[in-house]
């Protein structure tokens, strides 16, 4: 595989980002892939960049932090760069300006891109003096992740910052921690005489910067018998100093110079409350030294309050002396609190967290053609369906089909007589059936009629379908309201969550689809409510335990042949896609093998009917419409009690070899 690594920041300036970036190259190399780095350029690069290309860019120091550095380059040129390297999958190591200009290079090579979010900017943002621009880099901040096919954050508290600015598909993915270099064996009793004289060793080691907080550690000051030890550089190590002047600043440290320094503290601290995860507390956990951080950020996924560390409360520096003052003052638990904290990071290797990279990698490019597929997006993308239990198809003994007239199976007359359908939901019937075991048929209804809407639905479907009692029951409607002129999609949603609801309560499973739009080009004045509606059923699936057929999941219908001559319903190859996913999500055995095998068998379709789309279709729709007509009027369902369907198990008698599929 080739992987692409963009990175806002990056040698020689080292922080956090760069420290994963590299460990990233390690393992991707380690493994066999071909990675390239590319990166602002702020100096010369003498480091192992292990096998990686480079492609290092012109760039500009932030004014207020000369050591962050900001790339101009154009899209243009990114993609031309990213174009001759033809990567598989692009990294957006902590994106922002580079970031955005990476995902769009991504979108426009129909690459996926994973973007790992590692800085909180609007937090940055308000540190640094720009606190009225805090709303729009959150705005951009939300945007660049919502375009990004996969974004990985590193705890539950980033996670959270992300679902509020609208981010959807985000996947946890943390640190790793080199716990063979942070050791308690790296304790130097001569480093911590010569820093500390006999004293209690209280130290922060991270960058020295103003969203880290580190004047915080004033209120540590005078504590008796504890000296601070303040690990790194950054702006305002002058300020600090001025601040903090019996304190012992080591300056920037460094590999084992920097293990040895933790390993030698007998208590870490680390007050800042805008760390998306906080490496510096994991290597003080590794190295087998109690932490004490604010009770905010990343330090909620790591530090075990009471068990290897204390949380306090977030500003509260008397909260934050008496947690020290607790720790240097008791030696049994300051022990028991480091041995907890050593074995707490077992198993955080970056060995494991790269092998968890190359997962996400994986599903970010099984996501991008699915967004590739797509029409329009709304507040949410769809997902990879989620594998489903083997047995579960087999469970089922009754299943009743409720829609319009995409699960009546209008246009869908394959070996069908004259005027009548077959249709997703009869096909998904027969496999439910050939997937049951013993003798006993499947039961089954298709309450749906054409031209239906929720509120028919609703009002004249449900019922019937909870005399009925079905184990299934599918539900696949909505479209003939979005594309009305006041469609209100929040209203649809509410009741079809409603009608949900009530079948879960009854005892039914419900098997949610999403609705699909043609791809044509009147379709774009009604995407932007098909995707939010697809967005309200998944939401809707999740809330209510129901399984989500979601037709922006499937590719396959994008492709004109899934489509039938009038344009606007699905082909017998669109129904038969539809039947076997819903067949795979309900765990039906070889459902996407047997999906591929009658695709086969029916290469050739039936010949469109004579006449132009105009005469056959439109005008007899635009005529109705006109006298308030819809091509529903007068029809009932076509099975409104339920008929028996034979498994595989019972001979069917005059059939043709493939007439079950």
């Amino acid at each position: 595989m080739r992987v692409a690594l963009l990175a806002e920041s990056f040698l020689p300036h080292m922080n956090g980002v760069t420290g994963s970036v590299l460990h990233v190259l390690r393992h991707l190399r380690a493994q066999g892939h071909e990675t390239l780095v590319i990166a602002p350029r702020a100096g010369e690069v003498d480091a192992d960049l292990h096998g990686a290309r480079s492609a290092l860019l012109r760039s500009v120091p932030l004014p207020s932090y000369p050591e962050v550095r900001v790339v101009f380059a154009r899209t243009a040129t990114l993609t031309r760069i990213l174009r001759e390297f033809g990567p598989d999958v692009i990294h957006l190591a902590s994106p922002f300006v580079l970031g955005w200009q990476g995902v769009q290079a991504a979108d426009a090579l129909r690459v996926p891109s994973v973007a790992v979010y590692q800085t909180d900017v609007t937090a940055y943002a308000q540190k640094y003096g720009v606190a009225g621009a805090a709303p729009f880099v959150g705005a951009h901040v939300g945007r660049l992740h919502r375009r990004a096919t996969l974004t990985l954050a590193p705890s539950s508290s980033a996670r959270a910052q992300l679902e509020g600015l609208g981010v959807d598909r985000i996947r946890t993915w943390a640190r790793g921690v080199d716990a063979e270099r942070f050791t308690p064996e790296r304790r130097d009793d001569l480093w911590r005489a010569r820093a500390g004289g006999g004293r209690m060793l209280v130290g922060y080691a991270g960058r020295l910067a103003a969203e880290k907080q580190v004047e915080d550690l004033r209120a540590l000051a005078d504590l008796p018998g504890v000296r601070l030890v303040v690990i790194g550089e950054g702006p305002a190590r002058a300020r600090l100093e001025e601040l903090l002047p019996d304190a012992l600043f080591t300056g920037f440290l460094g590999g084992e110079a920097l293990a040895r320094a933790l390993a030698s503290l007998d208590v870490f601290v680390h007050p800042g409350e805008h760390e998306t995860f906080c490496q510096g507390v994991q290597e003080a956990l590794a190295s087998g030294v109690p932490v004490v951080a604010t009770g905010r950020g990343g330090p909620l996924d790591l530090v075990r309050s009471s068990i290897d560390g204390w949380l306090y409360r977030p500003g509260d520096l008397g909260d934050l002396r008496s947690r020290v003052a607790d720790l240097v003052g008791d030696e049994a638990k300051r022990a028991a609190f480091a041995r907890a904290a050593r074995e707490s990071v077992r198993g955080r290797t970056w060995a494991a967290l790269g092998d968890q990279l190359l997962g996400h990698y994986a599903e970010a490019r099984a996501l991008r053609p699915l967004d590739d597929a797509r029409l329009g997006r709304g507040l949410e993308r769809p997902a990879l369906p989620v594998p489903p239990s083997p047995s579960s198809g087999r469970r089922c003994a009754s299943f009743v089909a409720l829609g319009d007239s995409l699960t009546e199976g209008l246009c869908d007359t394959s070996r069908m007589p004259p005027g009548q359908y077959c249709g997703w939901a009869d096909r998904l019937a027969q496999l439910l059936a050939h997937a049951r075991e013993g003798d006993t048929p499947l039961a089954y209804a298709n309450l749906a009629v054409r031209s239906r809407r929720v509120r028919d639905l609703v009002d004249e479907q449900l019922p019937m379908a909870l005399a009925l009692r079905p184990d299934l029951v599918s539900v696949f409607i909505g479209a003939n309201d979005l594309v009305g002129p006041r469609a209100d999609v929040a209203a649809l949603a509410a009741e079809v969550a409603s009608a949900v609801r009530t079948l879960r309560a009854a005892g039914s499973q419900v098997l949610l689809v999403t609705p699909v739009l043609p791809r044509r080009r009147a379709s774009v004045l009604f995407v932007r409510r098909f995707a939010r509606y697809s967005s309200a059923l998944r939401r809707i699936s999740r809330e209510t335990g129901c399984l989500l057929l979601d037709a922006e999941a499937m590719p396959e219908l994008a492709d004109p042949s899934a489509w039938a001559d009038d344009r606007v319903h699905l082909s017998a190859r669109g129904h038969r896609v539809l039947a076997y996913r819903a067949a795979d999500v309900l765990g039906v055995p070889d459902a996407d093998a047997l999906g591929g095998l009658d695709d086969a068998f029916h290469a050739v379709e039936d010949a469109p009917p004579e006449g132009s789309w105009l005469r056959v279709h439109a005008l007899p729709w635009v005529w109705r419409r006109l006298r308030g007509r819809t091509a529903g009027d007068g029809l009932g369902p076509k099975h409104n009690a339920l008929i028996a369907l034979p498994p595989r198990s019972m001979k069917v008698r005059d059939a043709e070899p493939h007439d079950s599929l």
